[in-house]
C-alpha cells in the first residue's frame, strides 16, 4: 500500500508549490541573472535601518551579549522563558539544514564568493533583527493564562493601530499570519524532515538503503518526536533547546574545524577563492551577480532577518525592557551565518567537492566534503542534521501555532488541529524531492518579509526615540 505513496505525494502538491514559488518570486533580468524583488527589498531594508540606526549592531554587540549571559535577568518580570531560553529557541529555528544544505546550494550555484555576500548580508541583517525583535516584545500581549502572544502579528495590528492605520494593520498582520502558516509548513518543516531524512539515507548506504523509499516511515518518526515536545508550548520548547542547540552547534563548529585544521595548509588557498570568487572582474557581470545573489538568499533563509518569525520566540522572555530582547537579538546572525554558515563553507570550498557537483543536492554536497575526510562522517553528520532539523522543527511549530491562534482564537481545539496539520506535513516533507521542497520553503518564508518590513518602516522611529531615553 505505501510502495508508490512518496510518489502520489509528489504528484498532488507539486504543482501548488510551483505556483507559489513563481508568484513570490518574481524577478529581473539584469547582465543574464534573474535577480528576484524580494531579495532586493530585504537587503535594501538591512542597509536602511544599519543606517537608521548608526551601525548599533557595532556599538551594542557589548550589552548584546550580557544580556544573553543573564546579566538583566529578573525571574518576576512577565513573561514564560529567561533571556537565553528565548534566544537559543529563536536560534533552534535558525540554525538548521539552511546552515547545511542551504549553504551548499549556494556555493553549487554562486561558487565560493556567495560565501562572503553571506557574511555581508547577515551582518546588515543584525540590526534589521534588531527592529523587529524589539517592536514584537515591545507590541505582546500577555493571556490571562500567563502564556505570551507577541511578534509582527502584534505590532502589525496593535502598533499601526496606534499610529491611526488600523485596517492596514489588520490586513498585514493577516498576510503575515497566512505567510507564517505556510512558512512553518515549508521551509521550518517539510525542507527539515526532507534534508534530515535524505542524510539518513545516505549514512546508511544511500541507493542500496533500506529506507531509500520509505519517506514517509522517516517522516513518521521525525512527526512523533516532535509533537512528544511541542505539546507542552514555548515553556517546554524553551527547556529543550536551552540544551539541544548549544550542544548540536558545538559539536557541528568543532566538526568543521577539525576538517579546517587538518588541511590548514589550504586555507590562504581557500580564502584566496573566496574573495578571488566574489570580486572576479574577469568574470561576466552575470556571473559576478549570480554569486551575490546566490549568497544572499541563503543568508537571508539562514538567519531569518526581516522575515518576523523570530520576533515570535524573543517576545516569550521575561523582561521589561524591549530593548535588551532586541539587543540580544543581534547575537543570532552572527552565531547562525557568520560563524556555522562559514564553517560549513570553509568545509567544503577546503575540501574541492563543490567543483565536481553534478547532479548532487544540497546536503549531499556536505556530506561529500565531510566524507572526503572522514569516511564514516556521514552518520556522525547525519546525527547532527538531525538535531538540527528536529530542533526546526520545534520552534516552527510555535510560530505556526502562533499565527494559527491569531486567526482561529486560542481554543483548544485550535491548538491541536494547528498541531496535527503541521505533524502531517513533517511526513509529506520527507516524501518529496529537494527541489519541490526547497522552493516552497523559500517562497513563503520570504514573502513573510513582505508585511513585516512595511511594519517596520512606520515604527521604527519610536525605537529610535526608545534608545535615546537609555
Amino acid at each position: 500500500m505505501f510502495n508508490n505513496l512518496d510518489q502520489r505525494i509528489e504528484l498532488y502538491f507539486k504543482p501548488l508549490s510551483d505556483y507559489i514559488t513563481n508568484f513570490v518570486f518574481g524577478s529581473f533580468s539584469f547582465y543574464e541573472t534573474q535577480v528576484p524583488y524580494i531579495v532586493i527589498w530585504l537587503v535594501f531594508a538591512s542597509i536602511y535601518f544599519s543606517f537608521y540606526f548608526n551601525f548599533l549592531n557595532v556599538f551594542y554587540f557589548k550589552r548584546a551579549v550580557k544580556v544573553a549571559l543573564g546579566r538583566y535577568d529578573k525571574p518576576d518580570d512577565p513573561g514564560e522563558v529567561t533571556h537565553f531560553q528565548s534566544f537559543t529557541a529563536a536560534m533552534s529555528g535558525t540554525i538548521g539544514l539552511g546552515n547545511i544544505a542551504g549553504v551548499a546550494v549556494a556555493i553549487s550555484i554562486g561558487g565560493p564568493g556567495a560565501m562572503l555576500w553571506m557574511i555581508l548580508t547577515a551582518f546588515f541583517g543584525m540590526t534589521l533583527k534588531f527592529v523587529e525583535v524589539s517592536l514584537g516584545h515591545k507590541y505582546r500581549v500577555i493571556h490571562s493564562d500567563g502564556t505570551v502572544s507577541g511578534g509582527a502579528i502584534r505590532y502589525l495590528s496593535d502598533g499601526l493601530g496606534e499610529l491611526g492605520y488600523l485596517k492596514l494593520g489588520r490586513f498585514l498582520a493577516i498576510f503575515f499570519a497566512i505567510c507564517c502558516i505556510g512558512g512553518s509548513f515549508g521551509g521550518g518543516n517539510m525542507f527539515q524532515a526532507n534534508q534530515a531524512f535524505q542524510q539518513i539515507v545516505e549514512a546508511t548506504g544511500s541507493d542500496d538503503s533500506p529506507l531509500y523509499d520509505k519517506g514517509w516511515l522517516g517522516g513518521l518518526i521525525f512527526a512523533i518526536f516532535v509533537g512528544s515536545i511541542i505539546i507542552g508550548g514555548i515553556k517546554s520548547i524553551g527547556k529543550v533547546t536551552e540544551k539541544l542547540v548549544p550542544l548540536m552547534g558545538l559539536i557541528y563548529v568543532f566538526s568543521c574545524l577539525f576538517i579546517i585544521i587538518s588541511n590548514i595548509n589550504l586555507l590562504p588557498e581557500t580564502i584566496g577563492k573566496v574573495f578571488s570568487s566574489a570580486f572576479n572582474f574577469e568574470a561576466s557581470v552575470g556571473g559576478l551577480l549570480g554569486s551575490l545573489i546566490a549568497g544572499v538568499k541563503r543568508a537571508v533563509f539562514s538567519n531569518e532577518s526581516g522575515i518576523g518569525s523570530a520576533p515570535i520566540a524573543y517576545a516569550a522572555a521575561k523582561s521589561n525592557n524591549h530593548l535588551n530582547t532586541g539587543f540580544m537579538s543581534l547575537l543570532s546572525p552572527v552565531v547562525d551565518t557568520i560563524i556555522v554558515c562559514s564553517m560549513t563553507a570553509l568545509v567544503i570550498i577546503i575540501t574541492g567537492v563543490y567543483e565536481d557537483a553534478s547532479g548532487i543536492q544540497g546536503v549531499e554536497l556536505t556530506s561529500r566534503a565531510f566524507e572526503s575526510v572522514f569516511s564514516w562522517f556521514p552518520s556522525i553528520l547525519a546525527i547532527a542534521i538531525t538535531l538540527f532539523a528536529i530542533s526546526t522543527l520545534i520552534t516552527w511549530s510555535y510560530y505556526g501555532l502562533r499565527c494559527w491562534t491569531y486567526l482561529f482564537g486560542i481554543g483548544n481545539f485550535s491548538k491541536y488541529s494547528f498541531k496535527i496539520i503541521f505533524l502531517s506535513f513533517t511526513v509529506i516533507g520527507s516524501s518529496m524531492n529537494l527541489e519541490s521542497v526547497i522552493n516552497f520553503s523559500d517562497s513563503m518564508i520570504f514573502a513573510m518579509s513582505i508585511p513585516n518590513i512595511i511594519g517596520l518602516y512606520f515604527l521604527s522611529s519610536q525605537l529610535k526615540n526608545d534608545i535615546k531615553k537609555l
